[in-house]
């Protein structure tokens, strides 16, 4: 697979196997910069996003930074066509014994490999037809009939009409007490712990975009045969989980009905992803990933920790800046618990929501192990500090606007301080305080002549407008009080209330005066 491009013939790819070359290790000496280490980001930024060539190579690049006479960092670069997360465990044991017997002045030696990828890929096709294709494809057309094939959550910016890739990432810990917790849980319902943290991670997908049913896709290592397990190459593929949570099931049941949802795909996990977007025929958007657009995973595959005869090793951390899908959450367990890692459109959400998403997440997990019986409705989302800001800090709105004011006197008040300063908009026309105050003045010593005063109703038939605000503030500047009435109101209702009401006088716009 290092070895391997892919050409176009008749608009087709090749699979073209080079023949093994020498190979060498290219050096970039960062010891004489001022500051090695910005620099080393520098370059490891730019490789990040530098392209691979399909059709020339090579798909497999590495390169050596010295900072300091003993200090180097090792990059490797992969194009995802040729490996997958297994085959990164593979490539650190086999450098690992390389190298060692190289510090030893031995002749490497590795296992002889049964099968290469292109034998894989030759089986796959022959497989994958007939019966057993129909078979798989009638299980995905049954499982994701009538599947919302969109994830509506609240983002911090419009989703742009082209998607970016830009991206950011969020990195947490779940602490080790509520991960055994989690795989108590499961062990007890005859789950797993990624049955477990994907059902919890449907919760709160459920809670922010407010569907009932919804779609996650999770990778899977795909290498269910023995021979194919010591293979560098891209095995994996992506299975499509539909979350159900309509009526009203507890986190127990819940997590029941996730197991059932993993096992079956699990099940029905050889049809590549691809394929099935052929079967399902989604509308092409180019704002977002077709059939779903947000990933969960939780990485077991087999990864040993890369080990340098001599060296001390320690990884680099480095933000690519890209995101593949609107929102991933990846985790793999530590002894400290379980790491995890938000990735993210940066065009869409911003980090203090992404770290918000973070806490909500654990506190459904918790909840979950804490009351597995509880509704799922029911589980808490809010931290305390939360709970405190939505109940009573932004409920805490009292204000003292002194005793006696009423409100056509603050409108006077405020017109006296700001005559100019706009009271009113409506269809692209404004109305100044002070101009307000003028035409209400106007209407009140109008209906001051015709005996408005003190315990004296009055109809206001108008729509909304400015007429209908400066005729409100008319009639309490009179000393009166006001009748609304609503011109949508059938006739015979309106003529009940003012019968009822007894109002002496209407205030009508001319084209309602006939009502």
């Amino acid at each position: 697979a290092l070895r391997t491009v892919f050409v176009s013939e008749q608009g087709e790819p090749l699979q073209v196997v080079s023949k093994p070359q020498p190979w060498v290790l290219a050096v970039v000496d960062l010891s004489g910069e001022a500051s090695p280490r910005e620099r080393l980001k520098e370059c490891l930024r730019a490789e990040a996003v530098r392209g691979f060539d399909l059709a020339c190579g090579p798909l497999f690049r590495a390169q050596l930074y010295r900072l300091a006479p003993d200090t180097h960092v090792l990059l490797l670069a992969m194009h995802h066509i040729i490996y997958d997360g297994w085959s990164l465990g593979i490539l650190y044991r086999e450098l690992s014994a390389i190298y060692g017997a190289f510090a030893c002045g031995e002749a490497p030696t590795l296992p002889v490999l049964r099968v290469q990828y292109r034998d894989f890929a030759r089986w796959q096709r022959g497989w994958l037809q007939g019966e057993v294709l129909e078979s798989q494809l009638s299980y995905w057309r049954e499982r994701l009939g009538g599947a919302p094939l969109v994830l509506e959550l609240p983002t911090d910016r419009e989703r742009p009409p082209v998607e970016s890739h830009r991206g950011a990432f969020h990195a947490f810990t779940l602490p080790r007490e509520l991960v055994d917790r989690l795989q108590e849980l499961s062990r007890r319902e005859g789950a797993t712990l990624f049955m477990a943290l994907a059902s919890g991670f449907a919760l709160l997908l459920a809670r922010y975009s407010g569907q009932r049913d919804l779609l996650i896709g999770t990778p899977v290592a795909n290498r269910n045969r023995a021979e194919i397990e010591p293979l560098i190459g891209f095995f994996v593929n992506t299975l499509v989980l539909r979350a159900d949570l309509s009526g009203e099931p507890s986190a127990r049941a819940f997590l029941g009905r996730m197991r059932e949802a993993c096992m079956d795909a699990y099940a029905h996990q050889d049809l590549p992803f691809e394929r099935l977007v052929e079967e399902l025929h989604p509308a092409r958007d180019l704002s977002r990933n077709a059939v779903f657009q947000v990933m969960f995973a939780l990485q077991n595959a087999p990864m040993e920790a890369l080990q340098l005869r001599g060296l001390k090793l320690e990884p680099v951390e480095m933000e690519v800046g890209s995101a593949q899908f609107d929102l991933s959450l990846y985790t793999w367990e530590t002894p400290e618990g379980l790491a995890a890692r938000f990735s993210y459109a940066a065009d869409l959400f911003d980090g203090s929501t992404i770290a918000r998403l973070a806490a909500h997440w654990r506190l459904l997990l918790e909840a979950m192990v804490a009351t597995p019986d509880r509704p799922i409705d029911e589980l808490p989302l809010l931290t305390v500090a939360e709970r405190r800001q939505v109940l009573l800090e932004w409920n805490a709105t009292a204000r003292d606007y002194g005793q006696g004011k009423r409100l056509h006197g603050l409108v006077e008040a405020q017109a006296a301080r700001t005559p100019e300063a706009v009271a009113l908009e409506f269809e692209g026309r404004e109305l100044t305080y002070a101009q307000l105050n003028g035409r209400a003045n106007q209407l009140a010593r109008v209906l001051r002549r015709k005996g408005v005063g003190p315990d004296a109703l009055v109809g206001v038939l108008a729509e909304r407008s400015f007429e209908m605000v400066v005729a409100l503030l008319a009639v309490l500047k009179a000393g009166g009080a006001y009748v609304p009435l609503d011109p949508s109101y059938p006739v015979e209702r309106l003529g009940h209330m003012l019968e009822d009401a007894r109002a002496p006088l209407v205030l009508a716009q001319p084209h309602l005066a006939s009502a």
